[in-house]
């Protein structure tokens, strides 16, 4: 469970403070207090506290000082500033210095909730989007790769592995998901990396051109061959080849492949001399290699060369704890172009980019990310700049559940509406995971037991329950 935010309230009168406890206290809030803006100092620097409530006026330090002090020891501390002498030019004032909100005496209670309840929101973005930032310049993967799924993890660990030997790797995943990306991390950690890493798309090219790209021609081996050419295999000694798309590769290349593989040797075509090759192979596919052989489209003993160490590749639907990270990874990556920079992605529109399917994967959303900083009016990607494919059917919001035709107040709404999210989050979750509670409450970032209390609340019933 989380621990409630702390919130604390500095004030030279104990009745204020005593009021404030009692109001928060019973919303829940951790709350610290103290008359003394000396003390106040030391609980900001020991305790972090998430909010902090001051008075203006106050004996000795007043509350600009401690608004400043505390921007001084936490530049990201978010600061509400109350007092019974409110002016235009002290409130202006508190807003230049940083204080986000000012609270002239005296307020209504409910009114200092929701606006407690705001200054939180604004620390928790603050703190996602600095852990966000984090992650991606600590890396969570190698050099473009980013993630920190237990699905991608295992996907680093595997080509930390593979890297090293001399095996040859197949790479299997949906179009967009990174395929060549991990290969060339595979070849930037392996032995080979100051070597050349040559890419061919096997599906880019007829059968002619493609055999003469993977192995080279003799001079006058064909009409327009006016000079010899080496092939990727000459060019990728001691290096690696990235064959994308090996699947599209034709049954007659296919039995070339092989040879040079098991050979270490390329003859160029038109050509009558054996070439040694030192080559890693690595290739890619986004379809069923095993299913190709059964259809007599891919070669059963190529197959097993290729396939010696196989990495899939997740799609990014079954990995949307990465999205945030991925979008705001590409968000750095196109602010380099702009005048304005594009600093944070609204929770809105991160709320879309998390319930997209992605059918496009990654290379969907760094279009969609690219688009929506072009549109982005200010520092801040809204939902309206994002397509409308990412939006949905809602056009402008993320769709919530009807009512069911009964009027409720907003308060009964709203716990309706709660509940309903709990049960149709964690019936995803729990089917995604095949019923796994452990990973979901991993994934879910709640204890176990929580789970299970939901699951009865709910009666949930899913695919992979015993």
């Amino acid at each position: 469970m989380s621990e409630p935010a702390k919130v604390l309230i500095v004030d030279d009168e104990e009745e204020m403070l005593g009021s404030c406890v009692r109001l928060l206290g019973r919303t829940g809030y951790r709350c610290l207090t103290t008359t003394d803006p000396a003390h106040a100092l030391a609980l900001i620097e020991d305790q972090r506290p998430d909010v902090i409530l001051t008075d203006l006026k106050m004996p000795g330090y007043d509350g600009m000082d401690v608004l400043r002090r505390a921007r001084e020891l936490d530049p990201e501390a978010v600061v509400l500033i109350f007092t019974a002498h409110a002016t235009i030019e002290s409130a202006v004032a508190a807003i230049k210095e940083g204080a986000y909100d000012y609270i002239p005496k005296p307020f209504e209670a409910e009114d200092l909730r929701q606006r407690l309840a705001r200054a939180l929101e604004k620390r928790r973005l603050i703190r996602e989007n600095r852990n966000l930032r984090t992650q991606i310049e600590t890396t969570y993967g190698f050099e473009n790769i980013v993630g920190k799924s237990q699905a991608m993890a295992h996907v680093f660990e595997l080509v930390k592995k593979a890297a090293r030997s001399e095996a040859n790797i197949l790479i299997r995943g949906e179009s967009g998901t990174g395929k060549e990306l991990i290969a060339r991390a595979i070849h930037a950690q392996s032995p080979r990396a100051r070597e050349a890493f040559v890419p061919l798309d096997c599906a880019s090219l007829p059968e002619p051109l493609l055999e003469s790209e993977l192995f080279g021609h003799e001079r006058g081996a064909f009409t327009g061959a006016v000079r010899t050419k080496l092939g990727m295999f000459e060019v990728a000694h001691r290096g690696t080849i990235f064959l994308d798309e090996i699947r599209d590769l034709p049954l007659s290349l296919q039995a070339k492949l092989l040879r040079v593989l098991q050979e270490r040797q390329v003859r160029r075509v038109g050509g009558t001399k054996m070439i040694d090759v030192d080559v890693r192979l690595v290739s890619a596919t986004n379809q069923d290699l095993a299913e190709a052989v059964k259809q007599g489209a891919f070669r059963e003993d190529l197959f097993y060369r290729v396939h010696v160490i196989a990495i899939a590749l997740p799609p990014l639907r079954e990995r949307t704890g990465d999205i945030p990270l991925v979008a705001y990874h590409f968000l750095r990556r196109y602010n380099r172009s702009r005048e304005t920079a594009v600093e944070e992605i609204s929770p809105e529109a991160l709320a879309f980019l998390e319930s997209h399917t992605w059918p496009g994967n990654v290379r969907e959303l760094q279009n969609v990310i690219e688009r929506a900083c072009v549109l982005a009016e200010g520092p801040r990607l809204e939902a309206r700049d994002l397509p409308q494919s990412v939006r949905g059917a809602s056009g402008g919001r993320p769709t919530l559940p009807r009512l069911g035709g009964k009027d409720l107040p907003m308060k009964g709404a709203k716990e309706e509406w709660l509940q309903t999210f709990e049960r149709e989050y964690l019936m995803e979750l729990l089917h995604r995971h095949g019923g796994n509670v452990s990973q979901a409450a991993k994934v879910a970032q709640i204890d176990r037991k929580t789970i299970h209390r939901l699951i009865k609340k709910y009666r949930l019933k899913f695919r992979g329950e015993s």
